[in-house]
């Protein structure tokens, strides 16, 4: 892997008389008794040290300072299992954290990327093992945790999901969070009762990384799909997608009663504020609104009529803390019935670690389509 150093560690010539005692040390601890085939000897702390590059953010009083640095294990955020990271993605999130345009992260310094995949070099848990392709998504990356800009990750077993057979590293990251976000979505709307027959569901920011996954999944499950954008120019790509109507947001009008015309079966938002509002008032009886973004503004200008006349639902959609149970259910169904039939097509881009930093101030301008992955070390 390119810029990484290993110091008596993986992958190194020098590290082969220290994995001789750790595997003659495992092996004599299993003759024994002492342990089963299945545990595993936590040998990463122990007996190596690895050097790699990452991708730091560090608050400052008034922004943030970033750039690559050299790290080793044990400066990464406590976790059981190590990672070796093969690829990441660009969240609209990520940008925010890394040009400090919003305060992401509650620590002072953390290595930038809210998902990764990778495969497995040293696991504390039993659930994992060396060679394991695995992803993660949320759980606190870029938050709270070190995250994926990194070319080796530590996280706790709990945020691992092993990568469905059917999908490459490549693909779990080109659906990434987007993508792991707009299955929530879907799951939630399902559960509630969201069906085609309730009439079109309206997708915001239609032409972001949820926005354009939401619309395809939506459209692979038999809804009608509009699409609100202020890209007039993105027509024939929504369309491809799937959308059949679109809204342009820069002529909506959104009115001001408490209840407007019903228009929507439902809808998946992406950007919160005065938008949110404006659909809770529209959404037809019975009908639910998927809450994903804040893009627009965090704050909500509606009354409780919606609800109690019309029975609409506001769904919240969390893709950080949430059941493994749930978290597991949404990536096999991205493997399987809710996988995007135009993945290529939503992502254009692959592009290298050393090309990230470059990268942030396209999503903040808007002038982005679709997603990129970022190549970390694959």
């Amino acid at each position: 892997m390119t810029g990484l150093g290993v110091v008596g560690g993986i992958g190194s010539r020098d590290d082969l008389p220290v994995r001789g005692m750790a595997n003659t040390l495992k092996s004599r601890l299993r003759c024994s008794g002492i342990i089963s085939k299945r545990q595993v000897i936590p040998t990463n702390r122990r007996f190596y040290k690895m050097s790699f590059k990452a991708f730091r953010i560090h608050q400052q009083e008034k922004g943030v300072s970033t750039g690559f640095e050299q790290m080793e294990v044990e400066d990464l955020t406590e976790g059981d299992v190590v990672v070796r990271v093969a690829y990441s993605g660009i969240n609209f999130k990520d940008a925010l954290a890394a040009t400090g345009k919003a305060k992401i992260l509650r620590v002072p310094d953390l290595n930038g990327g809210i998902d990764f995949s990778g495969t497995v070099e040293s696991s504390e848990n039993a659930r994992f093992s060396a060679g394991d392709r695995v992803l993660v998504c949320g759980c606190g990356l870029s938050e709270t945790r070190d995250g994926g800009y990194s070319q080796v990750a530590r996280v706790p077993a709990g945020c691992v999901v092993p990568v469905p057979e059917s999908l490459e590293l490549r693909d779990v990251m080109a659906m990434g969070t987007a993508g792991f976000t707009a299955a929530i979505a879907m799951i939630r709307l399902e559960e509630n009762g969201q069906s085609p027959d309730h009439g079109p569901v309206i997708v915001t920011g239609a032409t972001g990384g949820v926005g354009s996954i939401a619309v395809d999944m939506l459209a692979g499950k038999g809804f009608e799909v509009v699409a609100l954008t202020g890209k007039s120019d993105q027509h024939d790509y929504l369309k491809q997608l799937g959308a059949t109507d679109f809204v342009n947001r820069h002529e909506l009008e959104m009115g001001t009663r408490p209840l407007e015309k019903g228009l929507w079966g439902g809808a998946v938002d992406n950007v919160g504020g005065e938008t949110l509002g404006w659909l809770t008032r529209t959404v037809k009886p019975w009908g639910n609104v998927a809450s994903i973004g804040n893009a627009s503004g965090i704050k909500l200008e509606t009354t409780v009529m919606p609800f109690i006349l019309r029975g609409v639902s506001l769904l919240g959609i969390n893709s950080i803390e949430m059941p493994e149970a749930l978290r597991h259910q949404a990536w096999q169904r991205l493997a399987d019935d809710l996988r995007p039939a135009h993945l290529d097509l939503i992502v254009p881009r692959t592009i290298e670690f050393d090309d990230l930093p470059g990268a942030f101030d396209a999503y903040l301008t808007g002038s982005v389509t679709g997603r990129t992955v970022v190549r970390i070390g694959h």
